[in-house]
This record gives C-alpha cells, sequence and structure tokens, in this order.
C-alpha cells in the first residue's frame, strides 16, 4: 500500500547523495518534495506540517551540514520521525493478570471486523493461548455464521446466544471462558455503515459489562482519513487501547497509517496483511519505518519464513541444493511455502533496496501472482516421474501437460528452459560453496535470473 509513498521518498533522498555538503537550500527542497509525497499518501495535514518542521529543524543543524554523508544523515533522522509518527515502539497486548484477558473488537461494517477477529484467535493460539470467539453481532445477516465458519477453519470455539441482547451475551460468554478454562475471550461486536448513538450505545454498555484489557478498533487502512475520523468518534465514546489497521496490502494511499497515532494517541499494535486467516501481524514502527524508506524488513522477513518452512524442510532441502538434485517436486514445494509468506509484492518490499529496483516512475513493486498460478499449475499437470525428471518430456508429453494446465506448449517450454538455468546455477554455486570449482573473474548468478 505504501509503495508510492516510498518510491517518492527513495527518489527524492537520491538528489541529496553524491553533494560533498548539504546546504540549507537543499534540505528546504528536500522537505517540500517530502511533504508533497505525504500528502498524496493521504497523511493527515496537521501531522505533516508537524512533521516536515521537526524534520528540518533537525537537518539544517551543524551535524548534517558538516557530515560527510548528509544524505544519510537526512534519511536517519526522517527514519527516526517517522518511527515515533508511527508509535515509537511495538505495543504489546494488556494481559489480565486474573485469565480470561478480554478483548472487545469494535469497527464499521466493511472493515473485516468479524474476520480480524478470527486471524487475531489464530494468532494468540499459535502462541499457546486458548482463545473463545464470541458473536456480539445480532444484527448483520449472516454475522454470526460467518464467525462460525472462520472460527472453525482456525479450530477457535465460537459462542452464541442467537440474538439475546449483546451485553447478555458477553456476561454470560465470560461465564463459560471462566468454566471452559479459556484463557482469552474475543468479543466480535456490532459494526454500522456509519458511526451513530445507537452503535456507540450498545458498545458502551458491552463495554461495561465485559470491562475489557484491550479495546481494538478494526479500521480499514484504504478509507484514509475516515478511518482516522472513525477512530477518533470511537474513541471520544469508549476508551481505546489500540488499533488494528486491516487491508493494509491494498493499493490504496494508506496515509491512515501515518495519522491514527499522531491524531487519537491510540497506538497500531496489529496490521492485516491479506484475506487468508494467518495474514495478521503485530505492528513494529521501527521496522515499519524502514521500509517506508526502502530499507527493507529482514527481521519480518526471517519470522515469516521460520513460520513458513520448518527445520526439517530446511535441512533437507539445503541437502537437495548440495548435492545438485534440486527437480520440479522441490521447486513446486519451494514454490507453494513461499507463497504461504503472503503476497510476494510484500515478501519484496521486505529485501533491502528492493525499491531501487523498480523504474523511475514506477507504481512500486509488482508481481503477477497469475503468472505464479500458471507456474504450478503447469508443474502439477506432470506426473511424478516427469517432475523428478524433466528431461522425460518430449513434444507429445508437452502438449498433454499444456493442454492439462489450460497454457500453451510455449509456456511449458519456457518454464523447462527456465528451470535448466536455474538447476545450472545452483550447481554451479553449490559446487564453488564447496571449494570444487573457482568462481570465474565477473560471475554475477544474478544476472541468469533477469
Amino acid at each position: 500500500m505504501l509503495s508510492n509513498l516510498s518510491q517518492k521518498l527513495s527518489q527524492t533522498f537520491a538528489k541529496l547523495r553524491g553533494k560533498g555538503r548539504v546546504s540549507e537550500a537543499d534540505v528546504d527542497a528536500a522537505m517540500r518534495e517530502v511533504r508533497l509525497a505525504l500528502l498524496e499518501a493521504d497523511v493527515n495535514f496537521k501531522i505533516v506540517k508537524e512533521f516536515v518542521a521537526k524534520v528540518r529543524e533537525r537537518a539544517v543543524g551543524v551535524e548534517v551540514l558538516e557530515s560527510l554523508s548528509p544524505d544519510q544523515q537526512v534519511i536517519a533522522i526522517v527514519r527516526d520521525e517517522l518511527q515515533q509518527l508511527l508509535g515509537g515502539s511495538r505495543h504489546r497486548l494488556n494481559w489480565s493478570s486474573q485469565p480470561p484477558t478480554v478483548i472487545l473488537l469494535a469497527g464499521l461494517q466493511g472493515t473485516g471486523k468479524t474476520t480480524t477477529c478470527a486471524k487475531l484467535a489464530g494468532l494468540l493460539k499459535r502462541e499457546g493461548k486458548k482463545p473463545l470467539l464470541v458473536a456480539c453481532d445480532i444484527y448483520r445477516p449472516g454475522a454470526i455464521l460467518q464467525l462460525q465458519t472462520v472460527g472453525e477453519q482456525i479450530g477457535a470455539p465460537v459462542f452464541e446466544m442467537g440474538t439475546a441482547p449483546p451485553p447478555q451475551i458477553a456476561r454470560e460468554a465470560l461465564k463459560y471462558a471462566r468454566e471452559h478454562a479459556h484463557d482469552v475471550v474475543i468479543l466480535d461486536t456490532a459494526g454500522r455503515l456509519h458511526v451513530d448513538e445507537a452503535m456507540m450505545a450498545e458498545v458502551r454498555q458491552v463495554h461495561d459489562v465485559a470491562k475489557p484489557d484491550e479495546v481494538l478498533l478494526a479500521l480499514d487502512a484504504m478509507t484514509g482519513q475516515d478511518a482516522v475520523n472513525a477512530a477518533q468518534a470511537f474513541h471520544d465514546t469508549i476508551p481505546l487501547t489500540g488499533v488494528i489497521l486491516t487491508k493494509l496490502d491494498g493499493d490504496a494511499r494508506g496515509g491512515a497509517i501515518l495519522s491514527v497515532r499522531a491524531v487519537t494517541g491510540v497506538p497500531v499494535k496489529f496490521v492485516g496483511l491479506g484475506e487468508k486467516l494467518d495474514a495478521i501481524e503485530p505492528f513494529f514502527p521501527d521496522r515499519m519505518a524502514g521500509r517506508i524508506l526502502g530499507m527493507g524488513d529482514v527481521l519480518s522477513l526471517i519470522e515469516k519464513a521460520e513460520h513458513a518452512f520448518t527445520e526439517k524442510q530446511a535441512v533437507h532441502m539445503e541437502a537437495k541444493l548440495r548435492e545438485g538434485n534440486f527437480d520440479l517436486e522441490d521447486f513446486l514445494s519451494q514454490l507453494q511455502e513461499v507463497r504461504k509468506m503472503g503476497p510476494l509484492e510484500n515478501i519484496l518490499g521486505m529485501i533491502p533496496g528492493m525499491n531501487k529496483m523498480v523504474p523511475q516512475g514506477g507504481a512500486g513493486l509488482s508481481v503477477d501472482e497469475k503468472h505464479l498460478g500458471r507456474v504450478e499449475a503447469i508443474i502439477r499437470s506432470m506426473t511424478p516421474k516427469e517432475r523428478r525428471d524433466p528431461e522425460l518430456i518430449n513434444g507429445s508429453r508437452k502438449r498433454r501437460i499444456a493442454a492439462g494446465s489450460g497454457t500453451s506448449v510455449q509456456d511449458v517450454n519456457r518454464l523447462l528452459g527456465q528451470f535448466r538455468d536455474m538447476r545450472k546455477m545452483l550447481r554451479q554455486m553449490s559446487a564453488m560453496a564447496s571449494g570444487k570449482v573457482r568462481m570465474p573473474r565477473g560471475f554475477n548468478p544474478m544476472a541468469r535470473m533477469r
């Protein structure tokens, strides 16, 4: 979502590189472009004004103007201020000293609130908790059934009492949780198409009964400043303790993530990065600031990889690569595991410097997920024997595979050619790592993958 902002900031700071010294005029010119980039990203204009003023005040200091690497100093200052704007440091959930910990999730309709309840329950379950989902939305048709469906998918029970008053449902759910040793209770409250008095009154009643340890607001990041206004309205009614920004994988401008903390004083605690029920992660302001500035987010990438790949899988694949026995079965397995980590555009955005590989004027990193789907379809249309030994695939087999995968023979040929090149490169790299082959001068393995 923030790829456009990241690209524009990178282009702005690129103009400072190579300068022996940075003058006050250089800083002013850079800050004008930063201001414009933030406003185009739909960041609140008052926040933009304050942010630029803070950065400029620090950037025109003697330490920067007389630095040997002024561009790096300015970027470091922007990164520090972005991190503070985003909340400073990670804000964890507040846990009750006496279980169960009660989490009330509020929000407008269309923000993905019910799905977010399940995502949060799934995340907590992976951390060893025993969550209970509670259906307090008795108005939206299908809300209870939806919560039951997603709850079943993550293996979390759902407490419901049909159309009973939500405060009564919350009271009985807490009693049930204590009797059945649930250490976390997540209340899915009703939403509306807009903030209204009836909605707020009901949320207050549920809040008064449940006395939650956390009051989290699900906000649709794609709605921009409207999301921030909704957060302020909720915060004025019930004391919010945090925000979950949903749909952060969308293509909107995304200024809400930079505005909500400064406007409401409420930290972002989690972000939703896709439709899958495991597409949620804790929010780290320092990591997000690094990603916005094109510095990547290696820590989050490692955590995603550790979640997607077991140690046994990693050891097995290392042995296959070392022995040069990497086949299409292995390729398919790795492709499926990588796709579990989330949208590839997000994965690439975590790699430092990847935003610099996008052409000037580009709209950010772009990966054709449909192409990956075609690759997977082609490999699945092969027999196990063909996957293990692609050299068996002759003309008639290629026609059969193309027909089975809904692609063309040219697509099959292209995949096989790319796979042969990749396997040849992997064997060369394995031989170099073992010392059997000396690396030729000017060898660049990445050139083969372009």
